[in-house]
């Protein structure tokens, strides 16, 4: 006997519109999939074999390659009846500021498709071929079906191998910095996410929260590293509850996991990404190293500093 609630015009007209795009933005997926194992796509495949990443392989992860020319996705997708504003809408096209042709934005680059939590493409990540390219690797831009500071590259396969896992052996959720780094942690059977180019936000936390409690941050050891963990300290300080934590982990020698991957194996990736520091002891060894503490006054400093960021903790109970 409950009324239905009324249905709202803009929303299930922005429905319909996110459907089209994803619709286009998986049939961009197919393609670029094809296109690797294409003529065009032979240097593409050497570097991927090259990075110890085989052909068995590339359709788990969905790799793709898209060629050189300016619209050849482009006229691909308007063949099948696409429109090209549809297309800029949905990242795979550029519209230039000076009203001209719309051009594909990915070209002569390996393809990462960007899933969401249920495994539906909606953005997509390239590396380019050229070494001399402006840009290593490029996003695809902010959209109805993607929002970056949301979004974690992997996630969905993640989610399979921690499921996958023994109720008695509690995996890790693991976050690193690069595609091939979580492909290579997931081929590892690690479960392991990337926040795509960004310093990791409080939507992506939050995320990571309702796939594990305590979710571990792997970043470089070098400063740029250390300097990165201490944002996602400072971020994570005022989430903080009970049974919601991260902890820190550091593949030695200044390796990528991929690189540990490739050069030791399985084993050894699992073995040093098992190594971890609770997040007190991250911030504690962080505030305790930034000055000498050779004087009184310098000590008193540290007690002050610790007690200011244990304020910032939202949880009472935590923050004493």
């Amino acid at each position: 006997g409950l009324p239905l609630p009324a249905i709202d015009p803009r929303g299930a007209e922005q429905e319909k519109k996110r459907q089209g795009l994803a619709d286009w933005l998986e049939l961009a997926a197919q393609w670029f999939e094809a296109e690797l194992r294409r003529p065009g796509g032979r240097e593409a495949r050497a570097y991927l074999e090259r990075r110890g990443l085989p052909e068995a392989e590339w359709a788990r992860f969905r790799l793709g390659f898209s060629p050189g020319g300016r619209t050849a996705l482009k006229d691909y997708l308007v063949t099948k009846g696409a429109r090209p504003a549809e297309l800029v809408d949905a990242g795979l096209l550029v519209a230039p500021e000076d009203g001209g042709q719309p051009y594909d934005r990915f070209r002569d680059r390996i393809i990462f498709p960007i899933l969401d939590v249920r495994g539906r493409v909606v953005s997509f990540g390239g590396r380019a071929m050229d070494p001399q390219a402006r840009a290593k690797y490029l996003n695809g831009p902010e959209t109805v079906v993607f929002h970056k500071g949301h979004q974690l590259y992997g996630l969905s396969e993640a989610r399979k191998i921690l499921a996958a896992a023994k109720a008695d052996d509690a995996p890790p959720l693991v976050v690193v910095e690069g595609y091939m780094d979580v492909i290579a942690c997931q081929r590892a059977g690690i479960a392991a996410v990337a926040a795509m180019g960004t310093a990791l936000g409080e939507d992506q936390m939050e995320v990571l929260w309702r796939h594990h409690p305590e979710p571990t941050i792997c970043l470089d050891g070098d400063r740029a590293g250390r300097a990165a963990a201490g944002r996602v300290i400072d971020r994570a300080l005022p989430l903080l509850k009970p049974g919601k934590s991260l902890r820190f982990a550091i593949v030695e020698g200044g390796k990528d996991p991929d690189d540990v991957l490739r050069e030791q194996g399985p084993a050894a990736l699992k073995a040093q990404l098992s190594k971890t520091t609770p997040f007190a002891e991250a911030l504690f060894v962080r505030e305790r190293d930034a000055e000498p503490l050779d004087t009184p006054e310098r000590k008193t400093a540290l007690k002050v500093r610790l007690r200011k960021l244990a304020a910032t903790i939202a949880d009472a109970d935590l923050a004493q």
